[in-house]
């Protein structure tokens, strides 16, 4: 799936997804992330990107819907062919429905600090141009949420994961690889939260801790895969005369281990961990 039809099925999603009459509330955002420490496997350099995202919310009597999409830019550290000065460019499409089950049954679902309970379904697609992988991952996912009575929100859900890949590069093992390959279905303990702090701050970000799926591409095996990712947001918006939330800026911070199942032995320690702080912003509308 190239870019431009990552871009037409985010379009879609968000026409389809829910009857506009029916929508409670929505948020939708444009926003830029910059670090200098990411971190590719099999590539031992730091690696800077420039990451653009569309991010859309919105929420009707029967639950959720969460859509982002991500277009990222790295430096020359990851190039984006063989010989080439030009970093390697991709596009990130997740997208997840929570289903809100105690709406479904006319009747709130609390128990200790839960506030509700849901199903949640949903995928991801990315398309990747580089010299060394090439991804092309499709994944399913399904599984149950609890929400919890905080200030803000955080959700924390296990999920089953459905995932393929169809690699192609320059170099072996991976230039061997025909075809698409599906991994072991595997299980992911994730969390996602957005908590205010203070007047105009808040802290927010997300949680993937993901089980080995089985054997790579390559017959090598993987490894559990562990995603941090959070950031400190004020809002600045008002200080311009903007309505509140509409402009934020902060910094985050990543740290990915094991990242897409690869460890430190079938990698030899090149690029399978980063730790990444960034600076954010993001206008909402």
């Amino acid at each position: 799936m190239s870019t431009k039809s990552i871009a037409a099925a985010c379009a879609a999603l968000l026409c389809c997804s829910t009857p506009a009459a029916a929508v409670d509330w929505s948020d939708n955002a444009i926003s830029y992330r910059y670090g200098t420490r990411f971190a590719e496997p099999f590539n031992a350099e730091h690696i800077n990107k420039h990451i653009v995202a569309f991010t859309h919310a919105s929420g009707y009597k029967y639950g959720s819907n969460y859509l982002n999409l991500d277009l990222l830019k790295s430096d020359s550290r990851d190039p984006r062919s063989l010989g080439s000065s030009s970093g390697a460019r991709e596009a990130y499409l997740l997208y997840r429905h929570t289903l809100d089950i105690g709406a479904l049954r006319g009747s709130e679902i609390r128990f200790g600090k839960v506030k509700g309970l849901g199903l949640t379904a949903g995928f991801d697609l990315n398309h990747k141009d580089d010299v060394g992988y090439n991804s092309r991952k499709r994944m399913l996912v399904l599984g149950p949420t609890l929400m919890w009575d905080v200030p803000g929100f955080l959700n924390t859900s296990i999920l089953w994961l459905r995932e393929s890949n169809a690699p192609s590069g320059a170099f072996p093992p991976i230039s061997n690889v025909r075809g698409r390959y599906t991994y072991d279905t595997h299980p992911m303990f994730g969390a996602s939260w957005g908590i205010p702090v203070s007047e105009g701050w808040s802290f927010e970000g997300y949680l993937n801790f993901i089980a080995a799926k089985g054997l790579d591409e390559t017959g090598n095996p993987t490894g559990a895969e562990t995603n941090l990712d959070m950031a400190l947001m004020v809002d600045i918006g008002p200080r311009f005369g903007q309505a509140p939330k509409k402009i934020r800026v902060g910094i985050g911070y990543q740290f990915w281990n094991n990242k897409f199942g690869n460890t430190r032995r079938t990698t030899g320690g090149a690029g399978q961990r980063a730790s990444t702080p960034m600076l954010r912003a993001d206008f909402h509308f």
